[in-house]
C-alpha cells in the first residue's frame, strides 16, 4: 500500500497509477486529432461501429466519428462524419463534450475528444459497410476496441 510522505508524494510502494508500466512521452511525434461521439438512443444505449476489413485496426469496435479536416472544428467534423458514415443529420448544438482520450500509438499520438449526442434526424444506417451495434454501457467491454477508446468506457459507464 502506498503511503503519503510529508512532501505530498508517495513512498516507493508502486500502486495506483504508478503500478502500470508507462513509456515516456516522445517529443516531436505527430499528433492526430480524431473526434468521436457516443450516440445515445431513447433506451440509453450507445452506438458502436466495427472497423471494416482493409482499415487499420479492422474488426475492432469504436465510437463513430473521424479525422478533422484542416480548419475544421470538432463539432463540424462530427456533423460531416455522421452524415457520411451513418446517414444522420445532427447539429453542433446537440453535441455535448464529455471527455477526451490521449494515446500514443507507434507512429503518432492520438488526441480524441468524445462528445455525447441524444438527438439527430434520420435513421442510423451503415453507409460504409461497417457493422453497427447499440450497446448498454455495462456491456461496452464485450466489444474489443482500439486501445485509445478503452479509457473512455469507465467514464461513459459512470456518466450513464
Amino acid at each position: 500500500m502506498a503511503h503519503i510522505v510529508p512532501d505530498g508524494g508517495i513512498d516507493d510502494d508502486e500502486s495506483g497509477c504508478f503500478a502500470a508500466a508507462e513509456a515516456p512521452p516522445r517529443a516531436g511525434e505527430k499528433i492526430l486529432t480524431v473526434v468521436a461521439v457516443a450516440l445515445l438512443d431513447a433506451d440509453g444505449r450507445i452506438l458502436l461501429a466495427q472497423r471494416p476489413a482493409g482499415k487499420t485496426l479492422a474488426g475492432l469496435w469504436e465510437f463513430p466519428g473521424g479525422k478533422l479536416e484542416p480548419g475544421e472544428t470538432p463539432e463540424a467534423a462530427l456533423v460531416r462524419e455522421l452524415h457520411e458514415e451513418l446517414g444522420v443529420d445532427i447539429r453542433a448544438s446537440c453535441l455535448a463534450p464529455l471527455t477526451f482520450a490521449s494515446y500514443s500509438y507507434e507512429t503518432f499520438h492520438l488526441l480524441m475528444p468524445l462528445y455525447v449526442c441524444r438527438q439527430w434526424r434520420g435513421k442510423v444506417t451503415a453507409r460504409e459497410g461497417q457493422k453497427l451495434a447499440w450497446v448498454r454501457a455495462e456491456r461496452l467491454r464485450d466489444y474489443p476496441m482500439p486501445p485509445a477508446d478503452e479509457p473512455l468506457i469507465p467514464i461513459l459507464q459512470d456518466w450513464l
